[in-house]
């Protein structure tokens, strides 16, 4: 997925208000589900909507340091996509370790409530990762956003097969099977993102050390 022309240097001009708008529109939308499905996720003791609504919180966060670093050379938008890619690292660290616990004591989180949210979430993504789909293969940064956008779609559709699973069996034990599965997901795109960011700074800083 990585772009080595686009990857090269600063976007345009033109390009650099499109992706601020983008990433604006993105950041309102992120930031109300973060409140919405977090409040949903107490309510219905569902550890897989809690868990979206973190990645929700972590997406809104990081839309808000790609808005900082627009335009900025390469260095600083690598180092922005790396701080991202271990906040996802960190995140689905945290998402297997509730999971865990709830395992041992939780109990059946309220399915309707699980499918409903769910379903409005997913709604959201998709409109997100359509609007974010044509910076897909951009540099570190744009890539960490659209795998961002992606990975919470994916989430989403899992979270309302988790509830249709509770609803069917009675148990929590498919809302901690999807948490789980999130958190993997994280896990692999935090490491992808990790991986890119690495590569940029490793680029961006030969020229110093070929002039040394």
């Amino acid at each position: 997925m990585a772009c080595n022309h686009c990857a090269a240097g600063a976007p345009s001009a033109a390009a650099d208000a499109r992706w601020r708008q983008a990433l604006w529109i993105a950041l309102a939308v992120n930031g109300g589900m973060f409140a919405i499905e977090l409040a949903a996720g107490v309510m219905a003791d569902s550890r897989s909507l809690q868990a979206d609504a973190l990645d929700f919180f972590s997406d809104a966060a990081n839309y808000a340091i790609s808005l900082g670093v627009v335009g900025l050379a390469l260095v600083w938008r690598a180092r922005a996509a790396l701080f991202k890619g271990l906040t996802l690292l960190l995140l689905g660290a945290y998402v297997i370790t509730t999971a865990v616990v709830a395992a041992m004591q939780g109990s059946s989180p309220e399915p309707f409530v699980m499918g409903g949210i769910g379903i409005a979430a997913l709604v959201a993504n998709i409109a997100v990762a359509v609007m974010l789909f044509r910076w897909r293969s951009g540099d570190a940064n744009m890539q960490s956003v659209w795998i961002c956008s992606r990975n919470d779609a994916i989430a989403n559709i899992a979270v309302v097969a988790a509830a249709l699973g509770v609803f069917g069996t009675g148990t929590r034990w498919p809302d901690l099977i999807v948490a789980g599965l999130m958190a993997a997901l994280s896990f692999a795109g935090g490491w992808k993102v990790v991986r890119l960011a690495m590569a940029e700074l490793q680029t961006s800083s030969a020229p110093i050390a070929t002039q040394r």
